[in-house]
């Protein structure tokens, strides 16, 4: 039997929300002599990831895998630890004031 731990990222369609989950994927002989995975996450058997799959941040059920690796390779998407606050620079228009006779 072996063992295989995979980090699957994934994408919030609704809210954009990126965030990845770790599943210990088995590999093993059935009683036929096929080869098969279980998946599995905390000790529990769970489907292999798939798109569908609910954000934890907005509880959307239109979530989307990305490929083994790609938020090491676009670690700009990677949501920062802590929630950044509003931005202080006041917001100006960038239409000149007219001025009415």
């Amino acid at each position: 039997m072996e063992e295989e731990r995979r980090n699957v990222p994934f994408e919030c369609r609704g809210c954009w929300h990126v965030w990845e989950e770790e599943y210990l994927v088995r590999r093993i002989d059935d009683r036929h002599g096929h080869e098969t995975e279980v998946w599995t996450r905390h000790g529990v058997a769970v489907p292999p990831p798939s798109p569908g799959a609910i954000c934890p941040h907005c509880g959307c059920e239109q979530a989307t895998t990305f490929p083994a690796g790609y938020l090491a390779r676009h670690p700009e998407l990677i949501p920062p630890a802590e929630p950044v606050g509003p931005d202080p620079t006041p917001l100006l228009s960038p239409v000149p004031k007219r001025l009415y006779r």
